[in-house]
């Protein structure tokens, strides 16, 4: 799977038409060999029909051991689909067996989303939706880590950032994701369409909504206690530029946040091949060492 060039020819098109505690943990607890592997497609989390999670439940699992994956999909914030990540699922969870892995879409600015306020509180509702089941699906839900692509890195890091205030996220993985929006809107190589996308998504421009642009950018709550990040970007991506990655991890780094980021010369908005496989295998250590 390419992380995502999908994207970009959503970006294209749309251009043209325009943790401590564990919920119901037992001390001791150990593996049940009896709890069966569950897939399941298209459940919701929501009244919404866009409001829908895949997840994938090992076998053997339990409430103190088997920690979560939460998969959030690109698309410029206006399109895209779960269903991108599913080559990704596959390829991390091989090295991830005993983790839960959920991957969610979630309602579309110009279709059910009136903008990000809807898009965040789907990222949340679909977390309750995982913590409520967590004794039914014998996972635990305290340990979680977020992984986005694009736009969907935009989200899972501002709610990581912003939002973690029970401290169930403890890593997050940020896949060529906008950090600063405001930047973003003022510094784009073609600002008219960003523009366009950006007060599509909050409502307002940059002149008359600065404010909204600062509560919307994940490099604006960046502090001692922001949980681990790691990132990839391709040096030659046009759609969300290479700076947007280096402001953040400068950030981290400033604030003694633990980062690894990993940039690929001469690589887009995703990637194939060898550098495709570095960042599966980079990934997997990283939520090793981080979701604990």
């Amino acid at each position: 799977m390419n992380f995502t060039a999908f994207t970009f020819l959503i970006v294209l098109s749309y251009f043209s038409t325009i943790t401590s505690c564990n919920k119901g943990n037992k001390a001791g607890e150990t593996k049940d060999s009896a709890v069966a592997k569950l897939d399941m497609k298209n459940v919701s989390y929501g009244t919404d029909t866009a409001q829908k999670l895949d997840f994938y439940l090992p076998a053997a699992r339990d409430t103190t051991n088997t920690k979560a994956i939460l998969f959030i999909h690109g698309g410029s914030w206006v399109g895209g689909d779960k269903s991108e990540f599913n080559d990704a699922i596959a390829a991390i969870h091989a090295k991830l067996p005993d983790y839960a892995i959920f991957n969610m879409n979630y309602r579309l600015v110009n279709k059910s989303a009136r903008g990000l306020t809807d898009q965040m509180s789907d990222i949340k509702s679909a977390l309750n939706f995982i913590d409520s089941h967590a004794d039914e699906y014998k996972i635990n839900a305290n340990k979680i880590c977020l992984i986005g692509a694009s736009a969907g890195a935009h989200l899972a890091l501002l709610h990581a950032y912003k939002n973690n205030n029970e401290g169930k996220i403890k890593a997050v993985v940020d896949l060529f994701g906008p950090t600063d929006l405001k930047d973003l809107y003022s510094n784009h190589p073609v600002p008219q369409q960003v523009r366009y996308v950006l007060t599509s998504l909050l409502g307002k421009s940059l002149a008359s909504g600065a404010s909204i642009y600062q509560q919307a950018s994940p490099v604006n709550f960046v502090s001692a206690q922001t949980v681990p990040t790691c990132i990839f970007h391709g040096t030659n991506d046009i759609i969300v530029p290479i700076a947007q990655s280096n402001a953040l991890k400068a950030k981290l780094l400033a604030n003694n946040v633990k980062v690894q980021m990993t940039s690929y010369a001469s690589e887009g908005h995703g990637w194939y091949g060898k550098n495709l496989a570095d960042t599966y295998s980079k990934t997997v250590e990283f939520i090793k060492e981080n979701v604990h």
